[in-house]
């Protein structure tokens, strides 16, 4: 496992573990949709684990939806912004702002690298 696998590993485990935190938290009307979110962080974290080379492009469409998602609903932009309750503001920015923003990065350079490989070996 190369050192951008390992970060990528390292932030969708984070992002699983905040999220933990963050379900009970939520509405209780969205549980499901919650639990089905963190059951596909965990599954992306499994297929990074296991070295799935194109595991990258679901890292780029959820961690997508869920910046968007967070922005575009009043209710988790007034948390963010008054921070109350605090707890909630914590969780929301941690993993659906910092944690996104990191995974997004991760996975660009990723990507860069198996590019880089593959036409190098297309080139040999």
């Amino acid at each position: 496992m190369d050192k951008f696998q390992k970060y990528t590993v390292i932030i969708l485990a984070a992002i699983s573990i905040v999220g933990v935190f963050g379900i009970p938290l939520g509405d209780p009307k969205f549980i499901i949709q919650a639990i089905v979110l963190e059951g596909c962080f965990i599954a992306l974290t499994v297929l990074s684990i296991k070295n799935y080379r194109k595991a990258y492009i679901p890292n780029f469409i959820i961690a997508g939806i869920v910046i968007i998602g967070n922005s575009a609903f009043y209710k988790h932009i007034e948390i963010m912004t008054t921070f109350h309750p605090i707890y909630n503001a914590v969780i929301l920015i941690t993993g659906g702002y910092i944690l996104q923003a990191l995974l997004l990065i991760t996975n660009v350079l990723d990507y860069r690298r198996q590019k880089q490989l593959s036409i190098s070996k297309n080139s040999s």
